[in-house]
């Protein structure tokens, strides 16, 4: 299915259509996320968060042009405060959210964080960096816009063929237990299997409450991004994907997501990824 139709899917009319949330849409595969949300539907509206929106000049310039939208708001996965206020305020505007996209993530800072490639090189500061942006700021995302993703799967509010709303965490294959042959990378390995394992204990509860909520996680194959980009040259011929490519598939798996999916990890092309 193309990409434009995961609004034609997902719940949602009140103000014109489906509300999707992306954390950490200033650039890189957020970004990628907001644009082609907006791009690929005349009625949807996009709320995108990051941590600096006046420093987010490509962003603001999705807002020229869909300026009636899409909206920009200040969310730092590190300040409570402001998950808090963002909830909030989308809870005055729109009332509910149909589609929450996780997207930050760190795996290299100069001179702060870098890949470990033995355990000699391991750092308390970096394990701690890594688990606090890559798996604690998305679970809160999660924690604090769970009473507006439980009315945005409610199937009082639209005639949408479907009735639950969708959380999608992106993960990386690496933090797959199962799919681990080569070790190293160990915080931002830990960082993303802890994220994962996170995201199933929130998608075991919502079932268990019957909240309309399906959480997945997403593999979006090595990426042409800035977090990437000093990694790239061992990545094989044809395995380099451009932004816009791994979006689009990856909002193909969000578009045929079903109940039955709640849980589970899946790679850009649809295949399920061992834990």
């Amino acid at each position: 299915l193309p990409a434009g139709r995961v609004f034609s899917s997902l719940h949602g009319r009140r103000n014109g259509g489906c509300v999707s949330m992306v954390q950490g849409a200033s650039r890189g595969i957020g970004l990628e996320f907001v644009r082609q949300l907006l791009e690929t539907n005349e009625e949807g509206h996009v709320v995108a968060t990051c941590r600096n929106p006046e420093a987010a000049i490509r962003l603001q310039e999705l807002k020229n042009r869909f300026s009636q939208r899409l909206d920009i708001h200040q969310l730092d996965l590190t300040i409570d405060k402001t998950l808090e206020d963002t909830a909030n305020w989308v809870k005055n505007k729109y009332g509910y959210l149909n589609l929450l996209i996780n997207t930050s993530g760190i795996l290299s800072i100069p001179n702060v964080l870098q890949p470990e490639t033995t355990l000699n090189k391991v750092e308390r500061s970096a394990l701690l960096l890594s688990y606090e942006v890559n798996a604690v700021g998305p679970v809160l995302v999660i924690k604090h816009m769970w009473p507006l993703l439980k009315l945005g799967g409610g199937g009082a509010k639209g005639g949408s063929s479907r009735e639950f709303s969708v959380v999608a965490n992106l993960s990386a294959r690496v933090g797959s237990i199962g799919d681990n042959a080569l070790g190293g990378w160990h915080s931002y390995r830990a960082s993303k299997t802890a994220l994962n394992q996170l995201t199933k204990n929130v998608a075991v509860e919502f079932g268990r409450k019957r909240d309309p909520i399906v959480c997945i996680l997403l593999h979006p194959g090595t990426v042409d991004t800035d977090l990437s980009r000093p990694f790239q040259r061992n990545v094989p011929e044809g395995k380099l994907f451009t932004r816009s490519f791994s979006v689009g598939k990856l909002l193909d798996v969000i578009n045929n997501v079903e109940v039955c999916d709640n849980g589970k990890f899946f790679a850009w092309d649809g295949q399920e990824i061992p834990w």
